[in-house]
């Protein structure tokens, strides 16, 4: 039993808006379903509509069952999930080379420590400075 011209019409005007990404009834995911609801007409009168429902196939080769907002609210959160792995690579690089440095400057920090040590030892009158700095005798701890 075919259906009624005012409903093939209801069905025809929600499937432009569906397809348009304007619904006005539904949250515009390209369905049957909503097909329906967009038209407000029931599930059993879209099935009845053959040759409208060859139309949908035909515009719709594969239903999509996301909105054009949700695409793009995914879309960015992939975009952010990606900034953020590269942050965190750059961030765990960062921490390498300040774990390095660290490890360095304690290095030369013991190594200070021991030449301090034996320039006290040896008795040497003066310390060597750096570059434009005038040389200073050593402090005598008591």
């Amino acid at each position: 039993m075919p259906v009624s011209a005012a409903s093939a019409d209801k069905l025809r005007a929600a499937m432009a808006r569906l397809l348009a990404g304007e619904p006005v009834h539904t949250d515009g995911a390209l369905t049957k379903e909503n097909l329906a609801r967009e038209a407000q007409v029931s599930h059993a009168t879209v099935h009845r509509a053959e040759d409208i429902l060859a139309e949908w196939d035909a515009q719709v080769a594969r239903p999509i069952l996301r909105t054009p907002g949700e695409v793009q609210r995914d879309e960015t959160i992939a975009d952010l999930r990606k900034k953020l792995r590269e942050a965190r690579a750059q961030s765990a690089e960062t921490q390498g080379k300040l774990d390095a440095l660290a490890t360095v400057t304690a290095n030369l920090y013991a190594e200070n420590l021991t030449l301090k040590k034996r320039l006290g030892r040896k008795g040497i009158a003066v310390l060597p400075t750096l570059e434009g700095e005038q040389p200073h005798p050593p402090r005598r701890e008591a």
